[in-house]
């Protein structure tokens, strides 16, 4: 852990894009503001190979590649590494294949046309381990995707029966943070304390198996707490 006033060690990340050009004005984007390059791939089988070889902290991982798509690539590489984060690279974005990512444990989205401040500083973000989306962007692929595209697979269908654990004030927490609600809303609507409401946010994932905010958005509407065009 880094003492208190420490610069973070930059992430390193893997860029996974079909288009050349992509993975090349990505990658100097990101070196000439420090952030390490491990390496590239141009499909979804060499993005998983290469993830896994090199281990990045975080993915930049196209949704349409040939081969195998940076959905099921999201999928196994998740599967064999819990500690990697990846975030979506889409042209859309209200892309249905971003919300299926994000139920399967991507932190994020990025549009293809990002700025270069924005790019890093989203990697940067992504690499603390914290999710990329504000819950209200999630909430938004949710209402239009929840519904027609129920995504089979952890932690979603797991989740149904999981719920039983929670205890009824972890539940009530769950049920605001699909609505969109940050840590402070949820401590002024339930009359507690961040610390506390970020206590119950900690248990929740662990019971849920679930990676961060974005995830637990996706569950609160699959499981019904929260549905689609409730307030």
């Amino acid at each position: 852990m880094n003492p208190a006033g420490a610069e973070r060690t930059p992430p390193r990340v893997l860029i996974a894009d079909d288009q050349e050009l992509v993975r090349v004005g990505f990658r100097l984007i990101l070196t000439a503001r420090g952030i390490d390059v491990a390496g590239e791939a141009a499909d979804g089988e060499q993005a998983v190979a290469e993830a896994l070889r090199l281990a990045p902290d975080v993915v930049l991982m196209d949704i349409r590649m040939p081969r195998t798509d940076g959905l099921e690539a999201t999928r196994r590489l998740l599967v064999h590494d819990a500690h990697c984060r990846v975030i979506m690279l889409t042209t859309f974005d209200l892309d249905r294949y971003v919300y299926a990512a994000l139920a399967l444990g991507a932190s994020g989205f990025l549009l293809k046309d990002v700025t270069p401040e924005h790019l890093a500083a989203a990697v940067r973000l992504v690499g603390t381990g914290d999710a990329l989306l504000a819950p209200s962007i999630t909430r938004r692929l949710v209402e239009r995707f929840a519904a027609a595209d129920r995504v089979p697979g952890p932690p979603s269908s797991r989740a149904h029966t999981d719920l039983a654990t929670l205890t009824p004030r972890e539940l009530e927490v769950l049920t605001l943070m699909g609505k969109g609600l940050s840590n402070a809303e949820l401590a002024y609507a339930l009359t507690l304390s961040e610390a506390t409401v970020k206590t119950h946010v900690a248990r929740i994932f662990t019971k849920l198996a679930l990676r961060d905010r974005a995830q637990a958005v996706v569950v609160a509407y699959e499981t019904g707490l929260v549905t689609p065009g409730e307030k």
